[in-house]
């Protein structure tokens, strides 16, 4: 089945431009029933495009824009009615809540139905959060979770005279930046209305359990602003409260109460209605509504294959970013439960699961913290636990949220903290969110002086490394970053075909280890581009290339013997997914110049907007084995 040849099987003319305005509180029985059909076939259409991300293993995100289809619907309506009042874009600083963008961009004509069952799909231009001049139909790029406000506040500005609505949820309420965005917009008397999703569900599990006394509207009212807080599934109580916001001057926080999922079977007010909806509960809920067409398309979708046999590598699959917090368990589990309890705390930012944490959750629930969505108050706390020598704190989160937290990094290092971090999904690889949460700037973290107090980068190729490197780093001062990637990776091989990393193998901070030897030139790459670098390589000897590889798992120290080594080599091509701007590319070559060195020098790493999908990433900038084999002959000329 293909789109080619289908339409997309759940009839969106069905839905009415309804015009409502707000001046007028009360719906008539005949806007009430439009609203009410308009709601469910919006919500019907979710729950299947989004599901065809499920089917493909691209994943994505349901119950967010599932969950907010009323307000959205009325909005619409608001905007159709009198355009001239109100900004009319639907500004969202849940980004993984895209599929309200996407549905409205087909639903006003933008973006043709049948391109939302490509969702997520490499390619399709409908990457995981919004991109701006991406999609058609989009009208602004969300970037991470709660960012929206702040910008927000000075679309405001732009506009006065115009109601801005920016929707969130209590899980982007825990951001920091949104405590600064709601004292200036009540300080300079903004036109904005918060449209909140207050679910009590995050992906980790639920506010009130983790961050008890939290509370979105206290929170907001502290600050000034007017709440207007109701049941987010009653029409008319929804409908007569965001008419009271747009007619009330100044920044009014309309909180919605509700389930997660409401009347999804299997999903209604669980966590795991945050992320995609299964192809099973998804069908299940479309043959249910008399959806059968949507439900056959859902059955008939097949999940693309990477079928590419990578030379060099294994066949064992494992994924680092959980093999950390197994890694982590194997010391503690050495420890007395008070040694632990004394010397280690682990700190959440509610992204266990994704970050290998949930290991150590689950094993050693007394140094293990569950904390918000609140990068910066966490790493800082993990740091501050960590002044003491001997104490150790560890924090994890995503690679993209690195740049978060730069300035507490450096705090961090001027109060001599030891703390060990995990930034997973670092590069590009499997980031069907695409640019925004690509982990590219990960260099950033070594933002120290050369005298100051040590920072160490390091990125392991394979599960094998990583849990060496654990082992080896976990007792060491100072700052400490391990990386890894969303994607899985496979066990590297020496020539022999044995495990690189196995039996035998000891981590050693600041050495880089040749995987091949090479007489041509050499490759120096790290993380998941080592197994693609290694895969050119090994094929480059069958054309008669003798070109060598050089692993390089900590990126920010010179390893004085290799530099001799590739520097009297005949070129040297760095490879890696990390930003072409900022990454060891960049530095790499000062070194070599810095040491009388003067091969031909090149480094490939990602210099382009992403194009969704999973590996399909690594082809679209250049960095797979075909365009690195491409490279080394240009500079083999």
């Amino acid at each position: 089945m293909t789109i080619a040849n289908s339409t997309f099987p759940i009839d969106l003319a069905a839905y009415k431009p309804l015009t409502l305005d707000p001046a007028n509180p009360n719906l008539t029985n005949e806007q009430r029933e439009t609203l009410k059909a308009n709601i469910q076939l919006c919500r019907d259409a979710i729950v299947f495009f989004t599901a065809t991300g499920a089917a493909r293993g691209v994943g994505g995100h349901t119950g967010g824009p599932y969950d907010t289809v009323p307000e959205v619907v009325i909005l619409d309506a608001f905007f159709r009615g009198s355009a001239d009042k109100f900004v009319p874009i639907f500004f969202d600083e849940a980004g993984h809540r895209v599929g309200t963008q996407y549905l409205m961009a087909a639903l006003h004509g933008e973006l043709p139905a049948e391109q939302l069952m490509r969702y997520r799909e490499a390619n399709s231009k409908l990457p995981g959060h919004p991109e701006l001049g991406l999609t058609p139909g989009v009208k602004f790029s969300s970037g991470r979770l709660g960012h929206m406000w702040p910008y927000v506040n000075g679309v405001a500005m732009a506009n006065p005279g115009k109601t801005v609505f920016c929707l969130g949820s209590d899980g982007s309420q825990q951001e920091g930046n949104d405590a600064e965005a709601a004292r200036l917009a009540i300080a300079q008397h903004l036109n904005v209305k918060l449209i909140i999703d207050d679910n009590d569900v995050t992906i980790a599990g639920n506010p009130s359990k983790y961050l008890p006394g939290y509370s979105v509207a206290k929170t907001l009212e502290g600050h000034g602003l007017k709440i207007l807080e109701g049941d987010g599934e009653d029409i008319d109580d929804l409908y007569r409260r965001l008419c009271e916001a747009v007619n009330t001057p100044g920044a009014i926080a309309v909180i919605n109460k509700r389930p997660m999922c409401p009347g999804i079977e299997g999903l209604e007010g669980s966590n795991h209605g945050h992320d995609v909806i299964s192809v099973k509960l998804a069908i299940q809920y479309l043959e249910s509504r008399g959806q059968t067409a949507a439900a056959e398309y859902l059955k008939g979708i097949q999940a693309p294959k990477q079928n590419y046999k990578f030379l060099g590598s294994g066949d064992k699959l494992g994924a680092n970013r959980n093999v950390f917090g197994e890694a982590v368990n194997g010391i503690l589990a050495r420890m007395s439960e008070e040694e632990r309890k004394q010397t280690v705390r682990v700190i959440d930012s509610d992204l266990e699961g994704s970050c290998g944490l949930k290991a150590i959750h689950d094993a050693y629930p007394e140094v293990f913290i569950p904390s918000g969505i609140m990068e910066r108050g966490n790493f800082s706390a993990a740091a501050g636990f960590g002044m003491e020598q001997g104490k150790q704190g560890i924090f994890a989160t995503f690679s993209a949220f690195l740049e978060m937290c730069i300035s507490e990094i450096t705090m961090a290092r001027l109060n001599y903290s030891n703390v060990l971090c995990h930034f997973s999904h670092a590069g590009i690889d499997d980031m069907a969110d695409n640019t925004c949460h690509f982990g590219l700037n990960n260099m950033f973290a070594d933002n120290g002086l050369d005298d100051g107090y040590e920072t160490r980068l390091y990125f392991p190729a394979d599960t094998n490394q990583m849990k060496a490197c654990v082992e080896e780093v976990f007792f060491n001062r100072g700052l400490r970053f391990i990386f890894s990637t969303r994607s899985k990776v496979p066990n590297i091989l020496d020539s022999n075909g044995n495990d690189f990393f196995g039996s035998g193998y000891k981590f050693v901070p600041g050495k880089d280890e040749v995987i091949r030897e090479g007489t041509q030139g050499y490759i120096v790459s790290f993380g998941e581009a080592l197994y693609r670098s290694l895969d050119a390589v090994e094929r480059l000897k069958q054309e008669g290339l003798d070109i060598g590889l050089i692993n390089k798992p900590t990126l920010n120290v010179i390893d004085e013997e290799t530099i001799s080594k590739i520097g009297k080599a005949p070129f040297v091509l760095v490879v890696e997914s990390f930003n072409r701007r900022t990454g060891l590319g960049s530095r790499l070559g000062s070194w070599l110049l810095e040491r009388g060195y003067t091969p031909k020098y090149a480094y490939l790493a990602t210099h382009k907007e992403g194009c969704g999908g999973l590996w399909e990433q690594f082809p679209h900038q250049g960095i797979d084995p075909v365009s690195i084999a491409n490279k080394v002959k240009e500079l083999s000329r």
